[in-house]
């Protein structure tokens, strides 16, 4: 079984004869021990095209130390790294070859450079003998790994790199000041601050690995190769992958000729907006994969959210994406984001049923509710996160990373992309409002019940593409379409609550019956009911405020061109 590290250190070159300077006294540091020397023996495995390492993202089988296994590093901040480990084996193990999936796709990973360190240890500890950090002293030997290597097995004459470094780790009473004080030693003494993130991006480029790899394969949602991986805090992309070309497919490299400006600066187009948000996008769904098969705080909801902005993108920039290409496309995030939202909407409810419970009083809680509430949540929960795991596996989901990777390489652009993009986003933000006003129009006017639980409902939808279409259109409008933005999101907001209410409506009246049928009574989630009626019905009152002041004619000025 994997388990996960959180690994936060610092790294630095050093010559070959550079000597460690004397570290006790830096901050909390009393002693410094030699902890022994190490021999350890790395094979790194990647694509072809190096996938994971144009992400910042290492896979090894590692001998030698303590914690020889397999090791997968995934970047979560800049100097700070996930890695999960599992037992020695022959073959990368499925449970972290599922955690690079939406990078590598159905590509093979195959070994790509063997590291060899000799590594002498040293540890910072306090005066009571708790370890800080861990200084380690690498002596390192890289060499190339062809697609024909196993194991420690290389082709004959691999190219070879040799170089030293320094990493600083923290343990567990260890902190980032400490780290800093060490670092500025370190650098007083000769060290420089690591010019390449990781030994394996070294390694490809001093060994020319990354000069070596197919062509076809250098590139990915995220347009960085993988040897820029080697620059510090660089962070690329998941490379290209296969999928279909959509309608006027033919155009578009002389489109995106003309959509060469970067985005964000006077006279950029449409063309480089919408991409931009996009690819944003994509970025976020192939990134939070991993993080949703760890079950991560919040990680589903995000994803999801990135799967509405996305399709949301698609119905809005009509006149910039060619509809034909991405209507499909977007009927699978649909798909997506209803199978995340079981998840996330299990954790949603039960979240709010929880706090809305902790609010009776002790004299109204009548029968096991919370135990009731728990049994039930926790019977949704593991239905709902089998389903989830299911559907990141399955060959759909595979399919539309495959045809979001292409798309990015191949943007289905139309002509109008290549216009200046100030009026052009103007108009499909404004459109997407007066779909909202119309909507908005209509709840307030449906007779209360269900008829208006169902147009607030789609109210709430409609707030939120024209939420999604100013905070697109921002590279273009500025401050004026981040207010706009805000704005809209505080109406989505109310009917976001209104809608909770209903949904919560219908999982009290579920509890009640279960309670009811198990003999314990339904008094306190009837309590809850009412409850949830009453807020819904001040939503309602609330919401021709809120909207009045949203949807002032002085807010849409920047958009009327």
């Amino acid at each position: 079984m994997a388990e996960t590290v959180r690994e936060i250190e610092r790294k630095y070159d050093i010559d070959d004869d550079a000597q460690l300077p004397d570290l006790a006294g830096i901050d909390r540091v009393a002693t410094v021990m030699e902890a022994g020397v190490e021999a350890l023996d790395a094979l790194y495995y990647d694509t072809a095209g190096h996938r994971l390492a144009a992400d910042g993202i290492t896979l090894r089988r590692r001998t030698g130390g303590k914690d020889a296994g397999w090791h997968l590093k995934l970047p979560v901040a800049p100097g700070v790294r996930d890695e999960v480990r599992a037992p020695l084996s022959d073959a990368p193990p499925p449970e972290l070859t599922a955690l690079v999936r939406s990078r590598v796709l159905d590509q093979e990973l195959v070994p790509v450079v063997r590291l060899r360190t000799r590594r002498t240890v040293h540890l910072l500890k306090d005066a009571a003998g708790v370890p800080l950090a861990e200084v380690a002293v690498d002596a390192v030997r890289a060499q190339r790994a062809g697609k024909a290597a196993r194991k420690a097995e290389l082709p004959p004459g691999p190219a070879e790199a040799r170089w030293c470094e320094i990493e600083v780790e923290l343990t567990g009473g260890g902190d980032t000041a400490l780290l800093d004080e060490v670092g500025r030693a370190l650098v007083a003494s000769g060290a420089r601050p690591a010019a390449a993130q990781s030994k394996l991006a070294r390694a490809l480029a001093e060994t020319g690995a990354a000069r070596d790899r197919p062509a076809a394969d250098d590139a990915g949602p995220g347009g960085r190769r993988a040897e820029d991986s080697g620059k510090r805090g660089g962070k690329g992309s998941g490379g290209k992958g296969g999928g279909g070309k959509g309608k006027g497919a033919g155009k578009k490299a002389a489109t995106r000729k003309k959509t060469g400006k970067k985005a964000g600066k006077k006279g950029c187009t449409a063309g480089d907006v919408v991409l931009r948000y996009v690819r944003e996008q994509v970025r976020a769904i192939i990134e939070l994969d991993p993080a949703v098969r760890r079950d991560l705080p919040d990680s589903v909801h995000q994803m999801r959210v990135a799967t509405r902005r996305l399709r949301s993108a698609f119905r809005s920039y009509t006149r910039v994406l060619d509809r034909a290409a991405t209507q499909p496309v977007g009927l699978e995030l649909k798909w997506l984001a209803a199978e995340l939202g079981v998840d996330r909407d299990r954790e949603v409810l039960t979240a709010r049923l929880r706090k809305a419970l902790a609010d009776v009083p002790p004299t109204l809680r009548l029968g096991p509710v919370d135990a009731r509430l728990r049994i039930w949540s926790e019977r949704r929960r593991a239905g709902s996160r089998k389903e989830v795991l299911a559907v990141l596996d399955g060959p759909r989901y595979l399919s539309l990373l495959k045809t979001l990777h292409a798309l990015l390489e191949e943007p289905p652009l139309r002509p109008a992309a290549a216009r200046p993009a100030p009026q052009l986003v103007s108009k499909a933000v404004l459109k997407d409002y007066r779909r909202l006003a119309r909507r908005v129009e209509a709840a307030l006017a449906a007779p209360a019940g269900r008829e208006r639980d169902e147009a607030l409902h789609g109210a709430r939808k409609a707030a939120k593409r024209t939420r999604y279409a100013a905070e697109a259109s921002r590279p273009a409008l500025g401050p004026p379409a981040k207010k706009f933005a805000k704005r809209i999101k505080r109406v989505q907001q109310l009917l976001g609550d209104h809608q909770d209410s209903v949904v919560a409506r219908g999982a009290l009246r579920e509890l009640a019956t279960q309670a009811h049928q198990a003999g314990e009574g339904g008094f306190t989630f009837g309590l809850l009911h009412g409850r949830e009626e009453a807020l819904a019905t001040d939503r309602e009152r609330e919401l021709p405020g809120r909207w009045k002041k949203a949807s002032r004619r002085k807010h849409r000025a920047a958009f009327r061109r």
